[in-house]
C-alpha cells in the first residue's frame, strides 16, 4: 500500500472511517448519509456538504471510485481504499484492547505499567 496514503489517512477521522464501511458496496451520496446514521444509530449525521467535499478527495486520492453507468453517481471502496480500512480498524482494535486493559484493571495495571516501563512523565 501506498505510504503516503497511510500518512495522510491513518488515523481516520470517524465519518471518513464511516464512509469507507458504506461504500464497501456501491452507494450513492444519500444512501451513504443514511447507511451510517443506520450504522451509527445517528450519532454520526454527515451532512450533504461534509459528505460531498468528502468524497471528492477520496476519489481524487484513489480511496474510492466511481461506479460506471449508474444512475446517480454511485461510489464504491477501491483496493487501497480497503487496505486502509483494514489499517484503521486493526488500529482502533489495538487501541480499544488498551483502553480495556487499563481500565478493567485499574489503578494497579497503571502501576503495573510504570513499574515495568518507568513511570510516563
Amino acid at each position: 500500500m501506498d505510504e503516503a496514503l497511510w500518512k495522510k489517512y491513518i488515523p481516520m477521522t470517524e465519518t471518513i472511517y464511516y464512509t469507507l464501511l458504506a461504500v464497501m458496496y456501491p452507494r450513492h451520496g444519500y444512501a451513504i448519509i443514511q447507511y451510517v446514521d443506520t450504522l451509527t444509530k445517528g450519532r454520526i449525521i454527515l451532512g450533504t456538504g461534509t459528505l460531498y467535499t468528502m468524497v471528492g478527495r477520496l476519489a481524487a486520492d484513489g480511496v474510492i471510485t466511481t461506479v460506471p453507468g449508474s444512475e446517480k453517481k454511485t461510489y464504491r471502496l477501491t483496493d487501497a481504499g480497503m487496505g486502509l480500512l483494514r489499517k484503521e480498524t486493526e488500529r482502533l482494535r489495538m487501541q480499544l484492547e488498551d483502553g480495556q486493559k487499563i481500565l478493567a484493571g485499574g489503578v494497579s495495571a497503571v502501576l503495573d505499567m510504570e513499574n515495568t516501563y518507568g513511570a510516563i512523565h
